[in-house]
């Protein structure tokens, strides 16, 4: 690739003023595909993308090369710390984990266990993906994650099975919904749980910015 052509990897290939420029961008952020590759695979593309952004000249490397690597490198490696995420942690990982998750809580609905196991298994997957997708500006501690795990857990075993005591005469499309709201009564305490830290940092940025201004405001009028 010419030296005279670089490209700006750290920005997306795509438009994203238009839908399909958004589009394309989240399907190969997400594309499953990227799960089938190698340790080999995943290490080299990390280290196109570590020297291409060094301002090294890749001359071996299409432009389609460098883009394949760089959505390689995004699909695995945390864009902060640099490290390797856990395999059903990474963005390439939602789609076919969420659908079998799914499914699941849809299809065994009635039974207690059943109802226990897939809930539990649910919110753990998000824990775990929660924390490989932390923000290394707010890391997550291991005491929060830890009780946004159990309160989230809580909250959708204690929400799966109150209610579905409660419709167990009720037409079976009723049963299906319990899984769902089941799963928004837990985010509604895990999100945020999890982005407890970010938000607080906002809201200090934020005043901060806004005592500033006001500060300034009233040197100016006085």
């Amino acid at each position: 690739m010419a030296s005279d052509k670089r490209i700006n990897i750290d920005e997306p290939r795509w438009d994203q003023s238009t839908y399909w420029g958004r589009a394309k961008h989240f399907f190969v952020t997400t594309n499953p595909l990227n799960l089938l590759c190698t340790s080999e695979e995943l290490d080299k593309s990390k280290d196109v993308v570590t020297r291409y952004r060094r301002g090294e000249t890749l001359t071996d490397l299409s432009e389609d090369d460098l883009w394949r690597a760089k959505s390689i490198y995004d699909s695995a490696f945390h864009p902060d710390t640099g490290e390797k995420m856990v395999l059903i942690g990474r963005m390439s990982a939602q789609v076919p984990m969420n659908m079998t998750i799914t499914g699941c809580m849809l299809t065994f609905y009635k039974s207690t266990q059943a109802v226990v196991f897939w809930q539990w298994f649910n919110q753990s997957f998000n824990a775990v993906v929660n924390y490989s997708n932390r923000s290394g500006d707010s890391p997550i501690s291991v005491s929060q994650l830890a009780t946004s795990y159990v309160l989230a857990t809580g909250g959708a075993l204690g929400t799966a099975l109150g209610l579905n005591s409660l419709v167990k005469k009720a037409p079976p499309l009723i049963g299906r919904l319990v899984p769902f709201v089941a799963v928004a009564a837990a985010n509604c305490v895990n999100i945020p749980m999890m982005r407890m830290k970010t938000l607080l940092n906002f809201l200090e940025t934020f005043v901060s910015d806004k005592k500033l201004k006001l500060s300034v405001l009233y040197k100016f009028m006085t």
